[in-house]
């Protein structure tokens, strides 16, 4: 599976965070208390019905319609940063940890790139002193860069500095265009842990039933399980 990505867009930061600082409204604080400590606040660019006070990304399902939010008639950099992803395009929210802050270690349940959905993180405003981790891997993020983050793996942040870290973060569904980005990204990936156990069931069961058939289909999965390992 994925865990991270650096992702090849063209992107004008200088624009964005010029929109960012003229923002008037009011941020609102991340509903998961438990997650953070001190303060890590969201703007809602793109929600279910466009609802400007909505800052809970939703996965997009059939009776969920993802519409941008006033706030998004201000952002036409931003604007032009969405409309270059041809994949159907979720949640778009400013995240806000400001000075001193930190987002606890956490995952958010079934985010992740494998399961249909991409997070992508395109910071605004960061700086050496940020620190963002995917497990125990510092991930080196930039202003005007994007990522992609599995959501699905435990991450965390630290903003050790004096001033705030802002971040663009976009939920996509993946399609073809965007397995074609992922596929030119560079990417840091493990093995998907949760896979093989499923496979040793599989072939355990198999084996069980003791049949020409099945111990042969059992020999097959062991043989690509053991070449999956060895890459």
């Amino acid at each position: 599976m994925i865990r991270f990505a650096k992702i090849d867009m063209n992107i004008d930061i200088q624009a964005i965070q010029k929109e960012v600082m003229q923002l008037s409204s009011d941020w609102q604080l991340h509903l998961n208390i438990k997650d953070y400590a001190g303060s890590w606040s969201a703007l809602s660019l793109r929600s279910p019905g466009g609802k400007a006070n909505n800052i809970i990304p939703q996965l997009l399902s059939d009776t969920q319609v993802f519409e941008d939010t006033p706030l998004m008639t201000q952002c036409p950099a931003i604007q032009k940063v969405i409309a270059g992803l041809e994949c159907p395009v979720c949640s778009v929210r400013l995240l806000n940890l400001t000075s001193g802050s930190v987002i606890k270690p956490h995952k958010d349940a079934d985010l992740a790139f494998e399961k249909g959905e991409a997070r992508l993180h395109i910071p605004i405003f960061t700086n050496e002193k940020v620190l963002f981790y995917s497990e125990d891997e510092l991930v080196p993020m930039r202003e005007g860069e994007c990522w992609y983050l599995n959501a699905n793996l435990i991450h965390s942040v630290e903003n050790n500095s004096n001033s705030d870290r802002i971040h663009l973060v976009i939920d996509c569904m993946v399609n073809d265009w965007l397995k074609d980005i992922f596929d030119n990204a560079e990417k840091s990936e493990k093995e998907d842990v949760e896979n093989i156990e499923e496979t040793l069931l599989v072939i355990d069961e198999l084996k069980r039933s003791n049949t020409p058939a099945t111990l042969a289909w059992a020999a097959s999965l062991e043989s690509r399980l053991k070449q999956n390992v060895l890459n």
